[in-house]
């Protein structure tokens, strides 16, 4: 055999083989795209800049904006053990007020749905729809003259639960590095903040305390504002690892109520929220540092000027064995109560202080415990009686009040809890014996089964 020897003909873009016996092959083809020149990228005639076409390519496509609907619900199936008569003003501020003694029922304490939606890197939204709605046994009238008794803006005039709007806010993250802007109806600082860049509280007062579906923080507990509509910058001192930070707001001292035109919290007299917190020990202790000052109405012939201001210390250390919270608080009311034997308006001074505890028993076994107590008015003359005269409504100068809960929290999956618990708050008139109007000391006692739970978070 001979040695094969391969001859090319070239015609245009077709490569023809032939045998060495001069006899074509199969023939083969290869197509190549036609050569053009390489075009250069798009430029804005006027500033020479590259078009959008490339700038799109360079954009961060790693972030994904946040549309999420969340909630939770909390409620017990409650027993009452003990309450004052249904004719007593004792225990106004609190969920079982004048529900009868052996009454027991379902009841759900608090409903919400959010939805947080991230309109761009730089703003998010935030929506939040609450029900709250107490144990309304007020008997429902269906008399075309006699009023609706209704519990509060919870309870329809048919007594079914509704929702209001608890926060609708826009924040601009990082107006400068490590502090957010947010306006609109928000959490105020007195209870919980939330982390710049985010929407989710940080880990103090109410978060540390981490049983709301129990009770709520002593201040919120005594009507302080939990929420208002304002505004607000939300930062920290150290961006990069959020270990110290800071709140200050200016609010209407309206929550989500919207007030007649003459209210001195609309339009006249704003509040002033502020609030320091740090992170200490490789964050095993918390400390926060709270005030605010709200004036409320101007002073008149017979009444001076009228105003109040809170200062609120938090401390907690957390660990796995075992939790530890202390909250107190000062809070004074400039012209605040009316004594009734002289006729003239006094300030009242309230101190409170409360101390819990919490921990694990297992993996999903825990435990909690809680005592607060209560003074309304520290200057309180015992020989006299006094009425309220301040912006909160359930304000009660005559009575100090304890408060004890403890129970068990099983939480057999995430965001589901079951916790059989105590609940008892004990009322001390201040009043002698002898003035009118006295009260004796008295209770309300209540054995619940309380369940939680969340979705979308």
């Amino acid at each position: 055999m001979g040695l094969t020897c391969l001859g090319f003909a070239v015609k245009a873009q077709t490569t023809t083989l032939t045998n060495t016996d001069g006899t074509p092959s199969a023939p083969a083809t290869v197509t190549t795209a036609p050569f053009e020149p390489k075009a250069d990228k798009p430029t804005d005639k006027v500033t020479g800049e590259k078009t959008s076409s490339e700038k799109a390519a360079a954009e961060d496509t790693s972030w994904k904006p946040q549309r999420r609907v969340w909630g939770y619900a909390f409620g017990d199936y409650y027993y009452d053990g003990h309450s004052p008569a249904l004719t007593s003003t004792q225990g106004k501020e609190n969920s079982f007020y004048q529900v009868p003694t052996y009454r027991n029922a379902f009841l759900f304490r608090r409903i919400y749905l959010g939805y947080d939606y991230e309109i761009s890197k730089k703003f998010k939204a935030e929506m939040l729809l609450a029900s709250e709605p107490t144990a309304n046994t007020n008997p429902v009238s269906t008399s075309a003259t006699a009023p609706v008794a209704i519990q509060n803006s919870d309870n329809l005039v048919d007594g079914k639960m509704s929702f209001y709007i608890k926060n609708i806010n826009i924040r601009m993250r990082d107006l400068w590095t490590g502090t957010d802007f947010v306006i609109g109806e928000l959490s105020t600082p007195s209870f919980a903040l939330n982390e710049p860049g985010t929407n989710a509280p940080t880990s103090l007062s109410e978060t540390t305390w981490a049983y709301r579906s129990i009770e709520r923080t002593i201040t919120d507990f005594h009507k302080n504002n939990s929420f208002d509509v304002g505004a607000a910058l939300q930062g920290t001192f150290d961006p990069a690892t959020k270990n110290f930070g800071y709140v200050l707001m200016v609010g209407n001292n309206s929550q989500a109520s919207l007030l007649s035109a003459a209210s001195a919290n609309t339009g006249f007299y704003k509040i002033v929220y502020g609030d320091i917190w740090g992170k200490f020990a490789d964050n095993h202790l918390y400390v926060d540092v709270y005030a605010d000052y709200a004036k409320t109405a101007p002073a008149t012939y017979a009444i001076p000027g009228q105003d109040h201001n809170m200062y609120k210390l938090f401390v907690a250390y957390l660990s796995k064995p075992i939790t530890i919270g202390v909250e107190a608080y000062t809070q004074s009311f400039a012209s605040g109560v009316e004594n009734k034997a002289t006729g003239q308006a006094e300030d009242a001074t309230v101190n409170a202080l409360s101390v819990w505890v919490r921990g694990p028993v297992s993996k999903t076994l825990n435990y909690f415990a809680r005592f607060d107590t209560y003074n309304p008015d520290t200057n309180f003359n015992t020989a006299d009686a006094y009425s309220a005269n301040t912006n909160y409504s359930s304000y009660d100068p005559s009575t100090k009040e304890h408060f004890y809960t403890f129970g068990l929290d099983y939480n057999p999956t995430k965001n589901v809890h079951f916790m059989p618990n105590i609940w008892f708050v004990q009322y001390l008139d201040q009043e002698l014996p002898t003035v009118s109007g006295y009260l004796p000391n008295n209770h309300t006692l209540v054995y619940r089964l309380t369940f939680f739970y969340t979705f979308g978070k």
